[in-house]
């Protein structure tokens, strides 16, 4: 997992990303432990938090977030908009590392397909169990085979826009993606006007997607059961 791809867009990564309504995600979270966990969480540990949009969004509703992630750029943006209120810590999430247990876990945005390496979902696993309080949650989303067979493929994609000092940027995004593998390749490349042109790679993969008896297997193996799949934001009932 390299965070070089994040780095380059990190400035951009809200404007790119601009259509997230987080506020949708906080709801979904809350009918979730409504549903599971009978009484709110105090503690909650947003995993792969970014700049900490999502982070901020459950601050504001009363919990005590803590906010990690591996890119030291994204969390400078987290940082910046940060209201005293969150806990930002950089680490990679295959070596997280707490001072105690939380009560719930988050991890939004496919972050966890990034992990490509062998044996490194299960480490995630493993080490979210060991930072969770008994009866936790551990909430997160990955993207199906289906995307990346039918929706990334070899597809590309432009984005224009300005960020929030008004400099314009220009990004392009290509996808390969291997079916044999069932590794997709994300090539970046960044223009900001007023500074330097970025180039990166990211890799994401649909050999662990969390429909697969494989993934449900790997979390039983750290001792985390499996409660219930959901399509995206469709609310637990």
């Amino acid at each position: 997992m390299s965070y070089n791809g994040y780095s380059a867009i990190a400035r951009v990564y809200d404007k790119i990303n601009e259509g997230i309504n987080y506020s949708s995600w906080a709801d979904f979270f809350e009918a979730c432990f409504e549903k599971y966990c009978g009484v709110k969480p105090e503690i909650i540990l947003d995993l792969a938090c970014g700049t900490g949009r999502m982070t901020l969004e459950m601050s504001r509703r009363g919990y005590d977030m803590i906010g990690v992630d591996g890119s030291i750029d994204m969390l400078s943006e987290a940082y910046s908009a940060n209201d005293g209120r969150v806990l930002y810590l950089c680490q990679d999430m295959r070596e997280l590392e707490l001072y105690g247990t939380v009560g719930a876990t988050l991890c939004c945005l496919d972050s966890l397909n990034y992990l490509i390496g062998d044996g490194e979902l299960e480490r995630v696993f493993s080490l979210v169990h060991n930072y969770s309080d008994p009866d936790a949650l551990f909430l997160f989303d990955m993207n199906s085979p289906y995307k990346f067979e039918e929706i990334y493929k070899d597809n590309s994609y432009i984005f224009e826009g300005e960020n929030d000092n008004g400099e314009a940027f220009f990004c392009g995004w290509q996808n390969f993606y291997d079916s044999e593998s069932k590794i997709c390749s994300f090539y970046l490349f960044l223009r900001r006007m007023k500074t330097e042109s970025i180039s990166a790679r990211m890799r994401s993969n649909a050999k662990d997607a969390i429909r697969s008896k494989r993934s449900k297997a790997r979390l039983r193996k750290q001792a985390l059961s499996f409660s219930e799949l959901f399509p995206i934001l469709i609310f637990p009932r």
